[in-house]
């Protein structure tokens, strides 16, 4: 999948990467980039179809090769001992190392295998939120694709335990619409949380978005000002509904929208990005 894909504004990109350090936000950040209404039941192919996903244990046996002798000792012999041992917390051993080796791909992969092991709904949900995170912050497309696969499985095993996660229904559609590009899978997820709770804020944002990608502003304006009354407080929802408003061709709602995004974030770095934004449609 190219990167275009998985922006939804362009030139507003930083300004959302920046939402996501200093905003107030919760479940889900970056956006994936499809034309697909809100509204529709269209049945779309998997855009990561001819993606050939990750090799994990290739990409693994590639990194330890470049460890320093002592932590490739090292990684060996934690990796044989859970091999051995087939026990979550040797697995887990496995994964604090490769945390703390800043390779985070490994070390989800090991959680993940203790995770299912344990088969508890914490421990996958974490499993699943590691491969979630570490997808939002890749861009190249066989890894995105396997850590959106991986946290598929994952998030899927969690409704499997409990129907009734809601923050998991939410991550999985997460993952449908940024990890696989599958946006209707998302949506009808999304829609399912909505349905049993019309005021759901997580639910709500990322349908705003969605509607901003295939044009429904009006849609967008409505789920966006809903979460505004709920959570006046919400900087993501802010942005994004003077996006909306951008996109009907209401610029002077858009800028005093983004002025006011602006003040509540209170960071010079956010702030620059805004004033330059503005000054390309104004």
């Amino acid at each position: 999948m190219q990167r275009n894909q998985y922006i939804l504004i362009g030139s507003g990109l930083l300004l959302i990467g920046l939402l996501y350090f200093f905003g107030q936000r919760k479940g889900e950040n970056k956006p994936a980039n499809h034309s697909h209404q809100e509204a529709s039941g269209e049945n779309v192919m998997n855009p990561t179809a001819e993606i050939v996903s990750l090799d994990i244990l290739n990409y693994e046996k590639e990194v330890i090769a470049k460890l320093d002798p002592a932590n490739k000792a090292k990684a060996e012999s934690l990796t044989q001992k859970a091999i051995e041992a087939n026990t979550a917390i040797a697995l887990k051993d496995v994964a604090e190392f490769w945390e703390k080796a800043k390779d985070l791909n490994i070390a989800a992969n090991y959680y993940k295998k203790a995770a299912f092991l344990e088969n508890t709904e914490k421990s996958i949900t974490f499993a699943g939120n590691l491969f979630l995170a570490v997808m939002q912050k890749t861009d190249k497309p066989e890894i995105r694709k396997w850590q959106a696969l991986e946290a598929i499985e994952s998030f899927n095993k969690v409704l499997e335990l409990n129907p009734d996660n809601v923050d998991a229904k939410i991550a999985l559609a997460t993952c449908y619409t940024e990890g696989t590009g599958e946006t209707m899978k998302g949506v009808t997820l999304l829609r399912e949380v909505t349905q049993k709770d019309s005021n759901n804020i997580s639910a709500n944002i990322i349908l705003g978005k969605l509607a901003i990608q295939s044009g429904q502003f009006d849609k967008a304006i409505k789920r966006l000002e809903l979460v505004l009354n709920l959570r006046p407080e919400n900087t993501e929802a802010l942005y994004f509904l003077a996006e909306a408003y951008k996109g009907k061709g209401d610029k002077e709602k858009a800028i005093l929208l983004f002025e006011k995004c602006k003040m509540m974030v209170n960071n010079p770095d956010f702030t620059k990005e805004i004033d330059n934004y503005i000054k390309t449609f104004k």
